[in-house]
């Protein structure tokens, strides 16, 4: 293009060829242009299978790892040398499942999720007002 231009560095130019000379630079920017936007598209395919194959192993890592902290939690359960029965100590066994209940509430925990060892009556010196 430069040889192109030069038969024309001494400023006699015609219409014709003035806009011959601008039509081939836009055409030659539009099509730069259109090969950007090309290997852009294809560069965010690129990433977005990367990204996505990358999500779907962290997944997979996440399910397995899942999975053996619950069969592992299953079987530490199974081995559990400790009895299910409360020990009662100075109270029946009404007081000590609303007791349970109460403990359950507040904390709002499942009753199923929380263990009782003992409940123990403890005597209070002061006077119910």
């Amino acid at each position: 293009m430069i040889y192109f231009l030069s038969a024309y560095a001494d400023g006699n130019i015609t219409l014709r060829d003035a806009l011959f000379v601008s039509i081939k630079g836009i055409l030659i920017v539009m099509i730069i242009l259109a090969v950007v936007a090309v290997m852009v598209q294809i560069l965010s395919k690129i990433i977005r299978r990367i990204r996505k194959a990358a999500y779907e192993r962290a997944d997979r890592k996440a399910a397995k790892k899942a999975a053996e902290e619950t069969a592992q939690a299953k079987a530490e359960a199974a081995n559990s040398n400790a009895s299910d029965e409360v020990e009662l100590i100075g109270t029946d066994e009404k007081t000590a499942a609303v007791i349970m209940a109460i403990v359950s509430d507040e904390s709002e925990i499942p009753l199923e999720r929380l263990k009782f060892n003992s409940i123990k009556l403890v005597e209070s010196e002061d006077k119910p007002i």
